[in-house]
């Protein structure tokens, strides 16, 4: 079985975010990138699948600029086999990923395909249900534990109400959360190794698809500094504040 595994370059978890003088956007000057730890995640399932005999091969993909290809190579040298990069300039949103992907999916005709739940820059938590869509395939979404059993597919999710258990038929595609399990760290020799594995680069042309935004980004402002906080000496009094200074009551 091949597994297709969505990957993003983002922001480093650990960087703090700054805005640019005039708010037009994020400033990314000198700014570290890495892999989407919900990605992360993914590849390393995928990997775990591989290890275990299931899968055969594992593909990692991304749509994003040239040094997005940065990214693919940890993921490579996480254990994938092969990267595909769908190289672009453009911003890409969610529904421009989906479309790209869903014309890999068409292309590699993978049985499994593997995404992060969200992307820790956007948050929006949408682009697996949209591939999903557009495919046409069963999706098993925030994913905390996954059992491959024949043609079928057993995905824990992770819902508000507890653990929901879904079963899925092959070829599937299923978003990752947190618990699902924890990515491994990559070894200098694998890293060596990665730069010598296959990067197949195309365009958003190659697959006849467009993936310009079409939201229109006005401003961006850095959220509101935490303000100090006070001592109250009664309950009334935090009463008092809560009602006529912070206005919440």
């Amino acid at each position: 079985m091949k597994v297709l595994v969505a990957v993003k370059r983002v922001i480093d978890y650990n960087v703090t975010i700054r805005v640019k003088p005039d708010h037009s956007d994020v400033d990314l000057t000198n700014v570290k990138m890495a892999l989407n730890p919900f990605c992360e995640i993914a590849v390393e399932e995928a990997v775990r699948l591989k290890e275990k005999g299931i899968a055969t091969e594992v593909v990692v993909a991304t749509i994003g600029p040239k040094a997005a290809q940065e990214q693919l190579r940890t993921a490579l040298a996480l254990g994938a086999d092969r990267a595909i990069h769908v190289e672009t300039d453009e911003r890409v949103e969610s529904l421009g990923a989906a479309k790209a992907l869903a014309r890999l999916v068409e292309e590699e005709q993978p049985g499994l395909v593997i995404l992060g739940k969200q992307a820790i820059d956007t948050d929006n938590n949408q682009t697996g249900q949209m591939l999903a869509a557009l495919t046409g395939l069963p999706q098993g979404t925030f994913a905390s534990e996954v059992k491959v059993e024949g043609e079928k597919l057993q995905v824990t999710r992770e819902v508000d109400g507890g653990l929901q258990t879904v079963e899925l038929a092959l070829p599937a595609i299923i978003t990752t959360d947190l618990r699902l399990n924890e990515p491994r760290y990559a070894k200098l020799p694998d890293i060596m190794k990665a730069k010598k594995k296959p990067l197949d680069v195309k365009t958003p042309a190659d697959l006849g698809v467009e993936v310009a935004s079409r939201v229109k980004l006005l401003k961006v402002e850095p959220p509101a500094e935490r303000q100090g906080g006070v001592k109250v000496s009664s309950v009334d009094e935090l009463v008092d504040k809560l009602k006529n200074e912070a206005k919440v009551l």
